[in-house]
């Protein structure tokens, strides 16, 4: 195939979950309604905190940060894949690729980083809860969010720097529902070798470390917790955790989930329905993880329905 330059390229093609036109009805009922849940379920989870005087603490600071966080992310993806459901159209202009690559790798790092800052946050709550105020004062945690923010927007510059040196051939169809970079990539007609081990470089950085940060962490918290004699005292300090190991499990889980479908399979299509689970059902679940285990959130949120009522 002919390659043509990047500049010539003016769009792609997102082929989507699936080429049956009896399914596509289907498909946009169902990640319409995933994507209202989404969006309301996090929504309500940031009024919750911002609404109760009592819920402005770091952690229900670093959560507020991460419930946008799942909003965002889901908007990157979402809405374009409704729009050409809708329309049965599966273009994607070029610069709404790179766009949506740069956001989307900025969102997903973000979320890492931030399940990072909330095991520190725990950590020191659990470990050392005389020196908590101290140690996580308003400048402090509003620095974390905003370091975390600063890496994943340089990262994801970076990477939307990076397919933009690329040349692609003719065909440009991209075997995904959103602008995937490995899949960006395999279109390349460019030497994509440094490409792939700045990607893997990339993410052993913004995905072990932080991984490894949590565990760290958790080891830590488990050593102190089994050190308390109460066992209502354990069950405290335990339930404090419980939601955001649950969360950090279904990420990681689900993004390790993902590069093992890749690697075993050779479909690309099937690699981009199990990419769903972290793009879309991780955003949806994670407020109902966080509300249905925090009293705080709840009550907050009942006293709001019945003023509202």
């Amino acid at each position: 195939m002919k390659p043509q330059n990047l500049t010539d390229v003016s769009e792609f093609l997102l082929l989507g979950l699936s080429d049956d036109p009896d399914m596509q009805p289907l498909l946009f009922g169902l990640f319409l309604s995933m994507y209202l849940v989404t969006v309301l379920g996090n929504l309500l989870i940031i009024l919750a905190v911002s609404s109760n005087s009592h819920l402005h603490t770091p952690m229900y600071f670093f959560l507020s940060n991460l419930s946008l966080t799942d909003v965002s992310f889901s908007t990157t993806t979402i809405p374009k894949m409704l729009v050409n459901l809708q329309t049965h159209s599966k273009s994607i202009t070029y610069a709404g690729c790179l766009t949506q690559l740069t956001f989307f790798s900025l969102f997903a790092f973000l979320e890492s980083l931030l399940l990072t800052v909330m095991a520190y946050d725990r950590l020191v709550a659990i470990c050392h809860p005389l020196h908590y105020l101290v140690i996580m004062n308003p400048r402090f945690y509003g620095l974390l969010v905003l370091v975390s923010f600063s890496i994943s927007l340089l990262t994801s510059l970076l990477h939307c720097l990076m397919v933009s040196q690329l040349t692609f051939c003719e065909d440009v169809e991209v075997p995904h529902f959103f602008c995937e970079l490995s899949q960006l990539l395999n279109l390349s007609c460019s030497d994509t070798f440094i490409n792939n081990i700045l990607i893997y470089f990339i993410g052993a950085i913004l995905g072990g470390v932080p991984l490894s940060g949590i565990i760290y962490s958790y080891t830590q918290i488990t050593s102190s917790i089994l050190r308390v004699s109460s066992s209502y005292g354990k069950y405290k300090a335990f339930s404090t955790c419980g939601s955001h190991l649950s969360v950090v499990c279904l990420f990681y889980g689900t993004g390790l989930g993902v590069y093992l479908s890749s690697t075993v399979s050779s479909s690309h299509r099937k690699s981009a329905v199990v990419s769903v689970m972290y793009t879309v059902v991780t955003p949806m679940l994670n407020p109902f993880i966080y509300s249905l285990r925090n009293k705080d959130i709840k009550s907050t949120l009942w006293r709001i329905i019945i003023k509202k009522a």
